[in-house]
């Protein structure tokens, strides 16, 4: 029988005015105690006399928050709360961090205003400039002001912030080396590294006097004082003499290293002029870089993705290498690409832009398709003379061979390495990393798969246990589900076990891995004497004096995947790899082992990137894929990417593809996409997948690019305020879309 809830007790007490008061019992042990009532403000704020308002920017992900707030301007705030500071105010029921925009006289907001609740820091951070560039790329990509800002704006480190500069660095009143504010520019750096291509040296010049052009630079091999990072060094040297500023991105650490160490024997009485801006060093070196360009400390920042908002004065030159590596492109909302960055950059601050790569990317290919910016390359004559001879060592090319040609490193091969080893080191690259990354059973040949998530087994190492590729799953009794057999065999090889038999292959030559996941981590320099590097894209190191040859075994796996860059991704990879090798003069050979796709094998074969991308692009103009159309990926649950789709205002050129189903191995492991396992449902209708994520593609002519984004950027407001139910991500212009 239940029993009724007895109220809570109250007693009657007097007040001192002797009017009757109701005490509420206190709640029992255990009960959350009751809340307390906020005690009655002080009365109001004084504001500041002059320019009251300030409008700021709160740093909230909501879409439609995506605006700025005004609040009053204490008066005890006014000296410190300037433009770009950092701010807390009260939003929500709750104190949020923003920036403050700008500081105006009256109010648009009709009723009173809620005052600031304090300057963080009285060290404005956000420029004018940054902030215009943040806001073209939230337009640009239907994203948030407050979202790109946390990309531009490293957070704050206060022990950094308070730090004096030394007495013997660049001061506050300027860069290292500014040019005269009257009276001839200093002379033109000599550009010794730029005179073997078309257009290099006027590039420079142009920079040098101020202008602002835009060039996509194919670079080629080159000793010291000729290779890229001295290219571009020399580049910055001439932006520098012209009294303007100079940012350099390139993908990763290495890569910055090189850089530096280039500026260095340009400008050595410079060094304090230049700064590292790199994310990975930490917190408090990122802001220490960061300030230094702010307070207009460093002429040049060199970084990695990042950096690319750097809030340098009065910059003249943004170089962005390598811009087709996938580390340019930001996994976080909303998603910009360095390459758009630097370019929205160039147009809104005046600045020159230089593109530059071993290979050449469909887009930066497209820009100067478009005629926006030039082509900075060399004639055939100097590539042949800078770059090593390269063969591809095809099925056809080894009929000869018989049974051998088979092998995986087949005779020719092997030669190379056994006669290359008498002049240097030798670099192996293989495409894939760790032991055996995949097997299979060795009677019947099926894929060896996990039976709890169904993931691919592999090896770690000789004496290992095969474990899940997903999950870590020990298959300690794995037999294959098509016949029952117990054995595996190894179907792809990774760079460990590459090392191990070619240690074996040829008894006391020392063997180096370079890799992310070897025990060694990624090798920066190899000394010039003989030696095997075994190396996975991306991470070869860079020899002494170069390699005396490349052996690049597996060629068909990065072309055999499906999407849309794997043969500009191939050839690009490839040329990098290559592009470490003696030139052809001096010995230099390279050789492609494998059945690649044909087109990306005769580009590397000819040292031609810029064809193939030329090809790549009109073949895609026709077929209207990117990037000469604009595109919008919307991915997530299938009511939720409906509700986005169905208040998109599209104009009449649009086209929308899909929705059609993500396969949970998709979601989980881009490697299923790119060959690395095959999809355990690959397919089938929408309806068979209401419970699983959908993926629709929007795509317009590249003219009405900025109306799909305002339209896309709108419905994500209106999801965001009515606070519908499931998860929608939107990429605009994605690296992949197939």
């Amino acid at each position: 029988m239940n029993q009724p809830v007895p109220e809570p007790a109250t007693a009657e007490r007097r007040t001192p005015a002797g009017q009757p008061a109701v005490v509420e019992q206190p709640a029992l042990p255990g009960l959350p105690a009751a809340r307390r009532r906020r005690r009655p403000s002080a009365g109001p704020v004084p504001v500041a006399e002059v320019l009251p308002v300030a409008r700021v920017v709160v740093d909230l992900a909501p879409a439609h928050l995506d605006r700025a707030f005004e609040y009053a301007v204490p008066a005890a705030l006014d000296d410190v709360a300037g433009p770009g500071v950092r701010v807390r105010v009260r939003f929500g029921g709750q104190d949020v961090d923003g920036f403050l925009l700008e500081r105006v006289g009256e109010a648009e907001h009709a009723g009173e205003l809620a005052p600031l609740r304090r300057v963080v820091s009285a060290e404005p951070v956000l420029t004018p400039e940054v902030l215009r560039l943040a806001r073209a790329v939230a337009d640009r990509y239907a994203g948030t002001l407050p979202d790109v800002l946390r990309l531009a704006v490293p957070a704050r480190h206060a022990r950094t912030e308070g730090e004096v500069p030394d007495e013997d660095g660049p001061t506050a009143d300027g860069p290292g080396d500014p040019a005269p504010t009257a009276g001839p520019l200093p002379p033109l750096p000599p550009l010794p590294a730029w005179e073997a291509y078309r257009g290099g040296p006027a590039f420079c010049r142009h920079v040098h006097a101020g202008g602002a052009p835009r060039a996509v630079w194919t670079a080629l091999p080159g000793g010291p004082g000729e290779d890229w990072p001295s290219a571009v060094a020399q580049a910055v040297a001439a932006c520098r003499a012209g009294g303007r500023t100079a940012l350099v991105v390139v993908p990763d650490a290495r890569d910055v290293d090189r850089v530096l160490a280039a500026l260095d024997h340009e400008r050595p009485d410079a060094a304090g002029d230049v700064v590292r801006l790199v994310a990975d060093d930490g917190p408090a070196a990122r802001y220490r870089a960061f300030l230094a360009a702010r307070r207009g400390r460093a002429g040049v920042v060199v970084g990695t993705r990042a950096s690319a908002f750097a809030p340098l004065p009065d910059l003249g030159l943004a170089v962005v290498w390598d811009d087709g590596d996938g580390l340019h492109a930001e996994p976080r909302a909303p998603y910009p690409h360095v390459r758009e960055v630097l370019a929205l950059r160039s147009e809104l601050e005046g600045a020159a832009l230089l593109v530059g790569s071993m290979g050449r990317s469909v887009e930066a290919q497209a820009l100067v398709a478009a005629g926006w910016a030039h082509e900075v390359a060399a004639d055939r004559p100097t590539v042949r003379r800078r770059t090593p001879r390269v063969q591809a060592l095809t099925s056809a090319e080894l009929a000869r061979e018989g049974p051998a040609a088979a092998a995986r490193l087949p005779t020719p091969a092997w030669r190379t390495l056994r006669d290359a080893l008498a002049r240097g080191p030798v670099l192996v690259g293989v495409p894939r990393a760790g032991y055996v990354p995949a097997v299979a059973c060795a009677r019947c040949r099926a894929l060896a798969r996990c039976t709890a998530c169904h993931g691919p087994l592999g090896l770690d190492g000789p004496d290992g246990t095969p474990a899940c590729r997903w999950c870590g799953r020990l298959a300690t009794d794995w037999r294959c589900g098509t016949c029952g057999h117990d054995v595996l065999r190894s179907v792809r090889v990774g760079s460990e076990r590459t090392a191990e038999e070619l240690g074996r292959a040829f008894p006391g030559v020392p063997v180096r891995v370079s890799g992310a996941r070897s025990a060694g981590g990624v090798l920066a320099r190899v000394p010039d004497r003989p030696a095997l590097v075994v190396s996975t894209p991306g991470a070869e190191p860079v020899a002494d004096g170069g390699y005396a040859a490349a052996v690049l075994l597996d060629a068909a796996v990065l072309t055999s995947w499906p999407g849309l860059r794997s043969a500009e991704e191939a050839v690009r990879r490839w040329l990098s790899a290559a592009a470490l090798v003696r030139p052809a003069s001096a010995g230099g050979v390279v050789q492609l082992v494998g059945d690649a796709a044909e087109r990306p094998t005769q580009a590397l074969v000819r040292w031609d990137p810029a064809g193939l991308a030329a090809r790549e692009l009109d073949e895609r103009s026709a077929l209207a894929l990117p990037p000469a159309v604009r595109t919008a990926l919307v991915e997530g649950s299938r009511d939720a990417v409906a509700a986005v789709l169905a208040r998109l205002a599209l104009p009449a050129s649009a086209e929308v593809l899909g929705p059609v189903p993500v396969t949970p191995a998709e979601d989980r492991h881009p490697d299923v996409r790119a060959g690395g396992a095959s999809a355990t449902a690959a397919g089938g209708l929408l309806d068979d997948w209401v419970d699983g994520s959908v993926r629709a593609l929007v795509r317009v002519p590249r003219g009405d690019g900025p109306a799909l984004t305002r339209t896309v950027a709108a419905s994500l407001a209106v999801r965001s305020a009515r606070r519908e139910s499931g998860t929608v991500r939107v990429q605009v212009d994605a690296a992949e879309v197939l």
